[in-house]
């Protein structure tokens, strides 16, 4: 983790006006072809759910702005950003789980596979106190949507992004997936959110040299 020297930074500009917003979170939302990706995971006997956590905090770790961070009037840099995700458990209800990311995605997918087991016993919907090295990730398959919003704490205003993906469907021969990205607009700008789109994709394409 490191200190960024706003007064000498390129968005500081940017990081004053955006900061001052009642709410300064944008939404992204648009659909990436998962056709590779859903043909390799069913040979491999991957998990769906995990494959594409690992894929979607793997793209974030590689694209600093979503690895900033507002701690009171300073900002951070954190090194590695790590998943805290929702998981179904009894009767319909959710519990919060974090996993912490590794490059290898065997040893990320096991660990990952542990936690889940750990809070479906064991619900809480409670944040680990003065952690932000996180992602903030969640599912809906049960919607195809177009846009999707989150809640978010005002006071102080969350910088933490949001990644979202709903059920996939199929479209002209291939199978796609409505993903949504929700950031900080002080941090995060639309081209950053385009590189994120973008590297996702490219995971996608070519699972086999990624997973």
């Amino acid at each position: 983790m490191k200190y960024i020297d706003i007064e000498n930074w390129k968005r500081k500009d940017h990081y004053n006006y955006f900061k001052q917003l009642d709410y300064p979170h944008f939404s992204i939302c648009g659909n990436l072809d998962i056709s590779n990706f859903y043909k390799y995971i069913i040979e491999k006997e991957l998990p769906f759910f995990i494959s594409l956590l690992y894929t979607a905090t793997k793209t974030a770790n590689s694209i600093k702005e979503f690895r900033f961070r507002i701690r009171e009037d300073k900002v951070i840099e954190h090194e590695i950003v790590s998943p805290s995700f929702t998981v179904m458990a009894q009767e319909e209800v959710f519990s919060f789980c974090t996993s912490n990311f590794t490059e290898e995605f065997k040893r990320f997918k096991n660990n990952t596979l542990n936690e889940i087991e750990k809070v479906k016993n064991n619900i809480s919907i409670e944040d680990e106190p003065g952690r932000d090295d996180l992602l903030y990730v969640t599912s809906v398959p049960w919607v195809t949507f177009t846009s999707i919003t989150h809640p978010i704490h005002m006071k102080p205003v969350d910088s933490i992004p949001r990644i979202s993906w709903g059920k996939y469907f199929e479209e002209g021969g291939k199978i796609k997936l409505p993903l949504s990205v929700q950031a900080h607009h002080a941090l995060v700008d639309g081209i950053h959110v385009g590189q994120f789109f973008n590297a996702f994709q490219e995971i996608l394409n070519n699972p086999s040299e990624y997973l």
